[in-house]
C-alpha cells in the first residue's frame, strides 16, 4: 500500500517537474482557459503548451472539456492550488534563510 502512494507521489511531482507545467497551473488556479488564452498569457507556441498540457492531462492533474472548437482546461483538483501556495511559501523560507545566511556573512568579513 505504501509503495503504491509513494510511487503516486512520485509519479505526480515529475508530472510538475517542468517549468512551463508549474506556470500552467498557476495561470489555471485563476480559472479555466484555452489552450489560445494559456498561450498568450505564457507568451509560448501552442505546440510547447499543448505539449505540457498532454503531460498534466495524462497525470490527471487537469481536465480538459471539449466546448465548440476550443478545449477548455481547468485543475482537476482544487488542492493543487494550495501545493502550489505552500511550494512558495518553501522557496520563500529558503530564500530568507539564505539572504540571513548572506548577512552573517557579511557581517562577519
Amino acid at each position: 500500500m505504501h509503495d503504491n502512494i509513494q510511487q503516486f507521489k512520485a509519479d505526480f511531482f515529475k508530472a510538475l517537474a517542468h517549468p512551463m507545467r508549474i506556470r500552467i497551473l498557476e495561470v489555471l488556479s485563476e480559472g479555466e482557459k484555452t489552450v489560445n488564452e494559456l498561450q498568450a498569457v505564457l507568451g509560448s507556441e501552442g505546440s510547447a503548451v499543448s505539449q505540457q498540457l498532454a503531460v498534466l492531462r495524462n497525470k490527471n492533474i487537469v481536465r480538459g472539456v471539449k466546448e465548440g472548437t476550443s478545449v477548455v482546461y481547468s485543475l482537476r483538483d482544487p488542492l493543487i492550488q494550495e501545493l502550489l501556495v505552500v511550494a512558495k511559501q518553501i522557496f520563500d523560507n529558503h530564500l530568507v534563510d539564505t539572504v540571513s545566511l548572506l548577512t552573517t556573512m557579511r557581517n562577519e568579513s
